[in-house]
């Protein structure tokens, strides 16, 4: 039986993890956690994202701004995170209407889509 997720992984290009921190750590704000000694030969780096992790791998030879695979963060306050992203000049693409949601999308540093989703209606949950 699956239980839930734990951890979900998405790549950036070899020798970017100064540029990747900076961008999840730093404008994200989301925190590094500590890979298993035997894993930090590969590159990249993990992240505690509230009760799951967020791990970020290093590939080259992959087209990120092609696909629609992304990460959705549940926040509080999107507002504050449209006008945060604005700040660092990242472009904001407004996400199709789900009804109880507000949403957002954009592109990190290297292509990844990532999606900002805010609960507007207990109902659905």
């Amino acid at each position: 039986m699956i239980k839930g997720i734990h951890h979900v992984q998405i790549t950036i290009p070899k020798g970017s993890e100064v540029e990747g921190k900076q961008f999840y750590c730093g404008v994200l704000g989301l925190q590094e956690i500590d890979k298993p000694e035997a894993l930090k030969a590969r590159g990249g780096f993990w992240l505690n994202v509230g009760d799951r992790d967020v791990h970020i791998g290093t590939e080259d030879g992959f087209d990120r701004f092609t696909t629609k695979s992304h990460v959705a963060y549940e926040v509080e306050d999107i507002d504050y995170w449209r006008s945060r992203l604005l700040q660092e000049n990242i472009k904001i693409i407004e996400a199709v209407p789900i009804q109880g949601f507000h949403r957002f999308e954009f592109r990190d540093p290297f292509g990844n889509r990532v999606e900002m989703i805010q609960r507007i209606n207990d109902h659905f949950k």
